[in-house]
């Protein structure tokens, strides 16, 4: 069952008890959504403090089927409030969500943006750092490669890290292994990017050769190096990070102490840049 799910149970659960605490302490019925409200905020209210102490007889003896309709006409009287509720229990997951990621990024810095096998485009010293896990066989990643493109022209200050991220499939993990040695040879690694992301087809050991070979690297040279512990651990490591960080999908962006999933489009990303640069947070208050 999903968590929102999950939660509105819950939460109906404590609407119950709070209805049956306000039943059985005053006998006088009460049919006003109003005066119904107002009851379920003063038991609401005590809630937290008497959680912990034993239920009353009287509430651990009501009738479900004594409760459930009190419950259902107060719902059906306001049918908007399950929608309220499910509006502020996603707002409340999402901020622990995100204290979550802040709290891993902070501990994973150094191995996010300054991992020595990591391929770093744009400007290295950059005030702000983008991060991107990519699979080359990821059609969201290859329609976010304009983005990425644009942003690294008109930005001088954007420093961009590449996280080879393969799990769409074997052909991915080849690609990415080619693209390991690439990034660490003395070319121009956004040429190789690109010419992956614009091949035909699924990208794979034989797709990353060749453009490896259009820069004038050896491929032979390279596949026997395919299986090295250099390239093994470049890529393992971007698996750890993932893991860590709760990341499931390409493209993610890591701008900050955000996590930000999905090709978002470039205006989205430069927005939140501009944001990093004027508050140190990828949204700004006021």
């Amino acid at each position: 069952m999903p968590r929102l799910t999950l939660a509105l149970v819950a939460l109906a659960g404590i609407l119950a008890g709070a209805l049956g605490y306000s039943v059985v302490n005053k006998p006088a019925a009460q049919t006003d959504s109003v005066a119904v409200q107002a009851m379920i905020d003063a038991a609401l209210a005590k809630y937290d403090a008497e959680r912990a102490a034993p239920a009353s007889p009287a509430v651990a003896a009501l009738d479900a089927d004594q409760l459930n309709p009190m419950i259902e006409s107060f719902l059906m009287d306001d049918p908007k409030i399950l929608q309220r509720l499910s509006v502020a229990l996603e707002s409340t997951l999402r901020a622990e969500e995100r204290s979550q990621a802040r709290t891993a990024i902070s501990a994973l810095d150094d191995k996010l943006f300054n991992d020595p096998g990591q391929v770093v485009l744009g400007n290295p010293e950059g005030d702000v750092t983008l991060v991107e896990f990519f699979d080359y066989n990821c059609g969201y990643c290859r329609k976010a490669l304009p983005d990425l493109a644009a942003l690294i022209a008109e930005d001088p200050g954007l420093r961009v890290v590449l996280k080879e991220f393969p799990i769409l499939s074997n052909e991915s993990i080849d690609a990415a292994r080619v693209a390991v040695l690439v990034g660490q040879a003395d070319v121009d690694y956004w040429d190789f990017h690109e010419a992956l992301f614009s091949a035909r087809g699924q990208v794979n050991k034989t797709v990353a050769l060749e453009a490896a070979a259009d820069l004038g690297l050896n491929p032979m040279t390279l596949e026997l190096e395919l299986g090295s512990e250099n390239v093994a651990r470049t890529i393992q490591t971007s698996y750890e990070l993932a893991r860590a960080l709760n990341i499931t999908g390409t493209p993610t962006y890591i701008l900050g102490t955000d996590v930000i999933p999905g090709a978002i489009g470039a205006d989205e990303l430069r927005r939140r840049i501009a944001n990093m640069r004027a508050c140190g947070e990828t949204e700004c208050e006021g």
